[in-house]
């Protein structure tokens, strides 16, 4: 039987990884998280796999940004193995990293170091997957050229930088000390228990409470910034299929499953709601600088592995909208 490490386990994809592999294998989880804004444990006690799986599961409660030293590396493994790290963990939301970038760094930069380290001294790991992002590559050219997993860094904000950061850690530790490391980059992604800041539980909110929303556009307010999205139960297929299918050293990309732009989405979820949508167009410099316009990822090398997608986008999302309605706590966090 598999042990394995997910940080950020009470984050909003890091819950929905443990939710995954609950249902989907026989595996042991350690699931590392801290209390924040983004960090809730009633996202876990929520979920019927972990209310019946309690003795699989072992929450052990720690700051990345404070190294793992010999005590907390016990209460992790107890003298267990560990085969395998899911490296979920980090601050991700674009504004908050413009208002306090040294935070990310010490989350995103200093947190990945002190897990490395940890990982150096574990024998037997068989992969350390670090979770990026699409956003380490800048904005698309809008030209049809998607990214590929090894091509140059542009980030335009501190998030990004900072998960570029991380990711060259990464790359350092693979050559430098042999740990078996696997890249990801992956695009926007919903799901339930999402932190209100989102985009998608923020419109909900909005048009629920009759509120105007915000959608941000070009400077000329014609377009409306693209995001292409992916359901979280894809994005824990596509991570569970890349640790036992893809090559130490390398890196993969993620695509997302549907391209929407924020006025399409918010049109959409407005539908599904049976309410009116108030909205107004603004340039997105004017309160959201530091984010792109649209992203493009390139996910051939994934696929030529023998990826397909197993979770249906529109479905998960009209479940997940719906569970926003049903669940208007949190939106209210």
């Amino acid at each position: 039987m598999k042990n394995v490490i997910i940080t950020g386990a009470t984050g909003f994809y890091g819950h929905h990884l443990v939710r995954y592999l609950l249902a989907t294998t026989d595996w042991n989880i350690i699931a590392m998280g801290r209390e924040n804004y983004a960090g809730n444990l009633n996202r876990l006690y929520e979920l019927e796999e972990f209310r019946n799986n309690k003795d699989r599961v072992r929450i052990i409660w720690h700051d990345l940004r404070s190294a793992i030293n010999d005590v907390v590396g016990r209460q992790i493994t107890r003298g267990e193995h560990v085969d395998y790290i899911f490296h979920t963990a980090a601050s991700s939301h674009v504004t908050r990293s413009i208002q306090d970038p040294m935070s990310f760094v010490y989350d995103n930069v200093v947190g990945t170091a002190n897990l490395l380290e940890f990982a150096r001294k574990l024998e037997g790991l068989t992969r350390f997957l670090y979770f990026s992002t699409d956003e380490v590559f800048g904005p698309s050219a809008g030209d049809g050229y998607k990214f590929k997993p090894w091509d140059r860094y542009r980030a335009g904000n501190p998030y990004s930088a900072t998960k570029a950061g991380g990711e060259e850690l990464c790359v350092a530790y693979e050559n430098t000390f042999k740990i078996p490391l696997i890249i990801s980059h992956c695009m926007n992604i919903l799901g339930e228990r999402q932190h209100p800041e989102k985009y998608l539980p923020r419109i909900i909110k909005h048009i629920m409470s009759g509120e105007e929303v915000t959608v941000h556009t070009d400077s000329e307010r014609k377009n409306p910034c693209k995001r292409h999205y992916i359901i979280a139960d894809e994005v824990s297929n596509a991570l569970t299929f890349m640790l036992e299918n893809g090559k130490v050293g390398e890196k993969y990309n993620i695509e997302g499953q549907k391209e929407l732009d924020n006025l399409e989405l918010a049109k959409y979820v407005a539908g599904k709601l049976g309410m009116e949508l108030k909205y107004k167009l603004v340039p997105a410099e004017v309160d959201r600088p530091g984010h792109d316009f649209e992203y493009a990822l390139d996910n051939s090398a994934l696929r030529s592995l023998g990826y397909t997608e197993k979770h249906s986008f529109s479905e998960k999302l009209d479940k997940a909208i719906y569970w926003y309605r049903d669940n208007p706590y949190w939106l209210a966090l």
